[in-house]
């Protein structure tokens, strides 16, 4: 917004012409009695009663043989109420976005203590005679599913049969005995699935099942991330399935 005002000619006065205030105006520039600029200073924002301010200047100080236009007065207000609209819209948003990370710790603590169902191609066997529980993504019916159990050393240590399954979600429990009989060490363990009927080189996805330890809020698009016992932090995202 620009502010206009006239000046008398040097060593006159015009009685119809009031004296310019010291105001800024909006997209020109003024000068105060110091000769300095009071926006002058770099980041400064003007909020409403800045421009109903510097509005009210024009008013009072524009020339009477020229007077402000009424469309270029209704601009100015409707800008004026853009701007506040913009700027209560923010408000709104920020307070949203608060209650609903409020809202995220709060059902995230109810996590603590649940089985979470994660992707993932290791499973680790907590101690001797513990049990590991996961599932198979099968990706198309079939008349046998068997999961397979190796070492760290990559060595084949147990096989689980599944029998037929359809489509989906076929679940898996190894209590941590060997093909021998023998119970299996503590430790890390490799999982792989072999579906009947599907092309040899199709990934076979995997999954474990671990207690949530912890639960640590993210910012930006780190989002919610849970510390899961045997499979570490794991966004949420990656979650298949919670149950108790």
């Amino acid at each position: 917004m620009q502010i206009n005002s006239t000046h008398s000619a040097a060593g006159a006065s015009n009685p119809t012409t009031p004296t310019t205030p010291t105001t800024p105006a909006v997209g020109g520039s003024s000068s105060t009695s110091s000769g300095t600029n009071p926006l002058s200073t770099t980041g400064t924002t003007l909020g409403g009663t800045d421009f109903l301010t510097l509005m009210l200047a024009q008013l009072q100080n524009q020339d009477p043989t020229n007077p402000v236009d009424s469309s270029t007065f209704l601009t100015q207000l409707s800008e004026l109420s853009e701007v506040q609209g913009i700027t209560q819209l923010n408000t709104s948003f920020t307070a949203l976005s608060n209650s609903l990370s409020s809202s995220q710790a709060l059902q995230a603590s109810s996590l603590l203590g649940h089985q979470a169902l994660v992707a993932s191609s290791t499973a680790t066997l907590p101690t001797n005679g513990a049990t590991i529980t996961g599932a198979v993504a099968v990706p198309q019916t079939s008349s046998s599913v068997t999961v397979n159990v190796s070492n760290s050393a990559g060595v084949l240590v147990q096989q689980i049969n599944l029998g037929a399954q359809s489509t989906g979600i076929a679940n898996f429990s190894w209590n941590g005995t060997q093909s021998d009989g023998s119970q299996a060490p503590a430790g890390q363990y490799t999982l792989s699935a072999n579906v009947d009927g599907v092309a040899s080189g199709t990934a076979i996805g995997t999954y474990v099942n671990g207690t949530v330890q912890s639960v640590t809020m993210g910012a930006g698009s780190t989002g919610l991330t849970l510390n899961i016992a045997g499979l570490g932090s794991v966004p949420f995202s990656s979650v298949m399935q919670i149950s108790n």
